[in-house]
Order: C-alpha cells, then structure tokens, then sequence
C-alpha cells in the first residue's frame, strides 16, 4: 500500500521546512536509508532519509519552496499503485509548489516519470551542502559545474580542484545602486532568520528582562590559560573557561538554571550550555550538554566540533536544542559590553565583551591590568536581581581564580 511521506519535525523549534533538492525523481526505486532530499530548517540543512522501500509516486513540493511541518511532501508505493486518494491534505507551502506525479496506468511507473533535471538547471541544483558552502566562498557559479555524484550530484571533491570562476549572478531582485540614483535589494528570509525573528521578538516581548553588568579581572585566567596550554591535548579558549565556569557557578545556583513554563518554574538538575555561533543567516546555539562535568579539555574540543559543524549546517537537533543556559561572546569582535536577548527556553543569558587593558592603582604606583565585562540578561519572572546578583558573584570569583573551579 502506497505511503506519504511528510515533512518531519527535524528541530524543537521548527514550524516548516524548504526543499533544497530532490536527490530522487518519480519512478526511482527508493530504499531505507537513502536520502531522498535536502531539507533547509531554521537551524541547519539537513538530509531526509527514507524509511519505506518501494517507488518514488509522487513529489508534492518542488526544491525552494517550504512546507510547514507533517505536509505532504511525496508518496512511496508500488509501481502504477493508485495514490491520488492519500493526497487529500495538500501540502501547505510558502509559494506555489509545482507538483510531480506519475500517471496512474498499467505501465510501470518509471515509463511516465518526469525526466530527471539536469544538475546545471536553475531550479534544481543537485550538489550536497557542503559544497554549496564552498562554491559560494570561493565565487564558484555551481550551476556550472557537472558533478561526479550519484545521479551527477556536485561533492565536495568536485570544487577541490577548482580555483576560481565567475560567480553566479544574484538570485534576488535589486536595483543597481549608481551614483545619483536610490537603489535597494530584498533579499529572502531564510528558515534561520525567519525562527531567530518569532522566537526572540517573543522573549523580548514576554519575558522582563533586566540586566546585570559586572567587570572581572582576567589577569590569573590569562595566566592560567597559558599554563593549561601547555599541556592540554586541545588548545583551550577563554570562551572555553567562560563555558566550564558558567557550569560551575550553574551548579551553586540551581535557580538560574531554570525555564519559565507558565504555571510553574522548572529548575533544571542538568546544566547544558549553549554557546552562541554567528553565521551567514544569523545565530545558531550549540549545547554542551553536561558541561559541569567535563574538563576543560574536554568541553574545547566539543566546542571546536561543534562549531565546525554548524558553520557547515551539519548540527544534529540535539545538538543544538536542550540548554539551559546561553553564552553569548562577542569579545573577539573587540566589543566591551552589551545585552542580549534571553534564548528561550532559558531564565538568563550571558553576554561577554572584550578583555581589554586598563591602568589601575598598584601600591604607590600604577600598574596594568586586564578586565573584561559580562552583562547577565534575567527573566525576572523566574529570576530575581538578589539571585542574578549572586550568581555572577560566583562567576566572577571562578574566573579570577580559575583554580578554583577545577577543584
């Protein structure tokens, strides 16, 4: 019996998904395991896997479009099965989807399957996100390209052994800006930047916020930093010690490490850190879960993976979902402090700025010294300013001494 095959929910906080690309068209065989399309979530470009075993009926959506979560994306069955009659809760895009099917005859369904698009076609680029990644940092204009993939999908080896080439004309609608002349470009909303403008311009609206700024001194970290470098099998980052720190104080207090669920305050006995990663489409928070636990080796070689992964939209949902509470760095972009916005489903948020040199009192002298300021972002429903207060005390006795929090 044939079966639909819907768009999953591939993300906590995914509400629909974009089809990047078909890597199977209607009348091929398809088999558990095989990927049967690129899917673009508001976190990452995922691969969509087939669990059924039979032929490719029917497409619903075609690649650029979106469909909101369990619509209708194709039908797997026999060939020449009628499926017309599973079709009756139409997939609901965000532009008009242009539907493939095979006709419903006697014949095997491969003798009526639309033909394959080439993989150079506007429409339906066939290349892996990888490589869609470094085409666009290289200048390489992809839809040239005649991949060496299955079904002729562009990998990543075929753009190793390219230098440069022209790059691709833009997609979107602009107007050239000549001197003497207005001139503007729309550029599309990603899946990403779409979810980061619901769910923050929800929390800023919803949560209280109030805000809580401290300076700590960094000179023992820079020390320490050094001294733990020397001998860590992985090279440890300050936004590393910030991490295990952050863990550490999370532990003394739970009531930071709390959700604010309505009717009630969840304080979490976990401790799973999310640290924020600037992208091309906006942000992205992976966790590192259990981080109290962890070394300080241990958490900078998860984060070194993590980050990696996300850059190139290859993070798991658990990966990116689960924190209990965020970091947000933005020192080595030399800023010295600002406020963030809570990352729900979190009760608070930390925003680290640069550490910088400044010149204080030593004795009958003065001396340099190297501070840095953090800003603690609190949901005052869930968090009091006693509370917050406290909590960065912590920090601050963690990371001026960073011994202790080793111990």
């Amino acid at each position: 019996m044939a079966e639909v095959i819907r768009m999953p929910r591939l993300s906590d906080t995914m509400t629909e998904g974009k089809i990047v690309s078909w890597n199977k068209k209607v009348g091929d065989t398809v088999k558990p395991g095989d990927v049967m399309a690129e899917v673009e979530t508001d976190k990452a470009t995922m691969e969509l896997e087939s669990y059924q075993e039979g032929v490719l009926l029917y497409i619903g959506v075609e690649p650029g479009n979106a469909v909101i979560v369990d619509g209708i994306l194709a039908v797997i069955g026999k060939a020449g099965e009628e499926f017309q009659s599973l079709l009756s809760d139409a997939p609901t895009s965000t532009a008009a989807a242009a539907p493939v099917a095979a006709e419903t005859t006697a014949q095997p369904v491969a003798t009526t399957a639309a033909p394959e698009t080439p993989a150079h076609s506007d429409s339906r680029v066939k290349a892996s996100p990888l490589a869609k990644k470094i085409a666009e940092d290289k200048g390489i204009d992809i839809q040239k390209l005649t991949g060496s993939g299955d079904g002729g999908r562009i990998v990543k080896r075929d753009l190793d052994q390219i230098s440069t080439m022209p790059a691709a004309a833009p997609k979107m609608a602009s107007v050239p800006a000549i001197s003497g002349t207005e001139g503007y470009t729309d550029l599309p909303l990603s899946q990403m930047r779409k979810t980061i403008a619901r769910r923050l311009s929800e929390s800023m609206f919803t949560a209280p916020h109030f805000y809580l700024k401290m300076e700590i001194k960094m000179d023992a970290a820079i020390e320490a930093r050094n001294a733990i470098n020397a001998i860590s099998p992985v090279k440890v980052s300050f936004n590393d010690m910030i991490i295990k720190a952050c863990a550490a104080a999370l532990r003394r207090h739970p009531d930071v490490n709390s959700s604010w669920m309505g009717d009630f305050i969840r304080q979490n006995h976990h401790i799973h850190i999310g640290s924020a990663v600037a992208m091309p489409d906006g942000l992205i928070v992976p966790v590192i879960r259990f981080a109290d636990q962890k070394s300080l080796s241990d958490i900078a070689a998860e984060t070194k993976m993590l980050y990696g992964k996300a850059k190139d939209k290859k993070l798991q949902p658990q990966e990116f979902s689960g924190n209990t509470f965020t970091i947000s760095n933005l020192g080595m972009m030399d800023i010295e402090d600002f406020t963030a916005i809570i990352n729900p489903p979190d009760s608070c948020i930390l925003a680290v700025g640069r550490i910088k040199e400044v010149v204080v009192k030593k004795g009958e002298g003065f001396a340099v010294s190297n501070v840095m300021n953090v800003t603690l972002s609190c949901d005052h429903r869930s968090v009091d300013g006693a509370v917050g207060a406290a909590f960065l005390q912590t920090l601050k006795g963690f990371i001026e001494q960073p011994v202790t929090m080793l111990v």
